[in-house]
């Protein structure tokens, strides 16, 4: 009997390479895969998968666990969905380095940018920490899933330069400084360098990183290469398509320049782009270059919740609306209920653009109120023909009566394409992974695409085989993004393994629930079909339970 051992028999295993599934055993000794095929030795634990499917554990590129692994070491409910390793610190964003009060700005920007809020942070994220690796070194112990961390271009300007870091551009001094931050962070165990050309801070301000020339973009790229991987991670200018076009430009310059792999999210398909057309160009371009630059795109459609009681980005653009949603819940009902207030509000909606302009075809979901009952279902844009009311007064009237808390929801508008999605998702110009789970949890649950990939693309519809659609999760984004110890099953690889049932496979609808430190509520999407998911040679989830065994490590 070998110790510290396990095996998993008569599994259908799909090994992440994309070739065909095979029928067979796998074999694990002290966290890594010892034999593949038949075993015949007798393990500690055995596993009989009965021809059930044996996958690599599903990589998400894309997340905002960095303040949630301070006191959930799963990055729920991302296990249960067959995800063994998360890429944290995306969009410019990281819990460190930090100091001289810099969490108050780092938090605040979380606030904005990722919808996780101060009282959360209060209750649960003691930024007992300075270095990247002092980061690292606080969540490592309490670790139930695998992370790749990326270290936030903002918060390292904003570690070197204070308050400048959003006056002006870097000296040659502080560019030294920062990648020397970077040298070291990746030393210490960082995947790459995350940026952003969009995003804003509390006070509509461009966030620290959307200073910097281009210098300092390609030392901090350089600096992050010198380990010998090397991950740089934007989100471009979205807002404006010959912008965002410009920043694919620059992220190509980048790559050619330093060797590393560049890589934007969303790429999404909209009624007026459904295939992304100019974008895909522009990768192509790119690709023919002979620059690694990808997208990162998602399988669901990007539907949105909007509550008062909370955040919301289909609100950022209308000044009036943000200032009131950024205050107490009581100052808020105040505020939202003045009458001077709401003809402010009301023709501020009027005139929205961007996504605001997409309120009228919110609809109404969940209520709290019996005279809401009847708008259950119905569209904000009829019921304003209905009742002969402009939309913003039709929201404001519908949510006061429930204390702010209506649901209001963005349905089957961005990424509803379906046979668009589908293209984006099998692109060899794009990586499968923009959930952005973490972030954004009163608005909508990031996690949960691996399964409705499976659920939807590759058993109902079959757009992608088995094989296809394992590939995409595993091993294709651990060589790009430079994990190279898992992502596939093969001796000697760390033992990542998902063993799902695909004829039974599915994920729920949205529930919204209030689970966050700090008295904080979010939307949460749970799955089927999933009998075990093995993280590192341990059982960390089977029989649709956690097992309260934490063998992360960071990637």
């Amino acid at each position: 009997m070998i110790k510290n051992s396990l095996v998993i028999r008569n599994a259908r295993i799909v090994d992440g390479t994309g070739n065909k599934p095979f029928y067979g055993d796998v074999a694990v000794e002290d966290g890594f895969i010892v034999d593949i095929g038949q075993v015949k030795k007798n393990y500690e634990n055995e596993i009989d998968a009965k021809g059930l499917v044996l996958s690599p554990g599903f990589i998400d590129i894309h997340t905002h666990f960095d303040p949630q692994l301070c006191w959930d070491g799963y990055a729920t409910p991302s296990i249960e969905h067959g995800v063994t390793t998360v890429v944290t610190g995306n969009c410019s964003l990281s819990l460190a380095p930090i100091r001289n009060g810099g969490e108050k700005k780092i938090i605040s920007m979380f606030q904005v940018i990722e919808d996780i809020k101060k009282p959360t942070f209060d209750a649960a994220v003691p930024f007992s920490w300075e270095t990247f690796g002092e980061y690292l070194d606080h969540i490592k112990p309490n670790l139930g899933i695998n992370v790749g961390a990326l270290v936030g271009h903002s918060a390292v300007r904003l570690y070197v330069m204070g308050s400048d870091s959003q006056k002006r551009k870097a000296t040659d001094e502080e560019i030294k400084q920062m990648s020397e931050i970077v040298e070291k962070a990746m030393e210490e165990g960082a995947l790459g360098v995350s940026s952003s050309y969009v995003d804003v801070d509390e006070n509509f301000k461009p966030v620290p990183s959307r200073f910097s020339c281009r210098k300092e973009k390609m030392e901090l790229a350089r600096a992050a290469t010198k380990t010998g991987r090397g991950v740089w991670q934007v989100v471009p200018f979205f807002i404006d398509m010959k912008t965002q076009l410009e920043n694919i430009q620059e992220l190509g310059d980048i790559s050619l320049e330093t060797g590393i792999m560049c890589t934007f999210q969303p790429v999404l398909s909209t009624p007026d782009n459904p295939k992304a057309e100019r974008i895909m160009e522009a990768l192509r371009e790119q690709r023919d270059r002979g620059a690694k630059v990808f997208g990162q795109t998602m399988p669901r459609c990007f539907d949105l919740n909007m509550r008062l009681s909370e955040t919301s980005m289909l609100l950022f653009g209308l000044p009036n609306w943000r200032a009131i949603m950024d205050t107490p819940i009581e100052e808020r009902k105040k505020a939202f209920a003045d009458k001077g207030k709401q003809k402010i509000l009301v023709k501020e909606a009027k005139n929205a653009r961007g996504m605001s302009s997409s309120l009228p075809m919110l609809k109404v979901g969940e209520v709290y109120s019996d005279q809401n009952k009847k708008y259950i279902g119905k569209y904000l844009m009829e019921i304003a023909e209905t009742e002969k009311k402009e939309i913003g007064q039709v929201i404001l009237d519908i949510a006061l009566a429930d204390n702010l808390k209506t649901e209001f929801q963005l349905v089957d508008v961005v990424n509803s394409d379906k046979e668009s999605v589908a293209y984006l998702i099998t692109s060899d110009l794009c990586h499968f992974g923009a959930s952005d789970a973490g972030a954004h949890i009163t608005q909508f649950c990031g996690t949960g695409d691996t399964t409705h990939l499976l659920e939807h693309y590759v058993r109902d519809t079959k757009k992608l085989t088995l094989e296809a659609a394992v590939h995409r999760m595993t091993k294709e984004v651990a060589d790009d993004w430079g994990i190279r110890d898992r992502g596939v099953i093969a001796k000697g690889k760390a033992a990542d393994l998902v063993l799902f049932n695909i004829d039974e496979v599915s994920i729920s609808g949205e529930e919204f629930v209030n689970d966050f430190p700090g008295e904080a509520s979010r939307y949460m999407r749970y799955s089927k079909g999933y009998e075990t998911v093995i993280l590192n040679g341990s059982v960390v989830y089977q029989d649709n339970s956690y097992t309260d065994v934490k063998p992360g490590k960071i990637v």
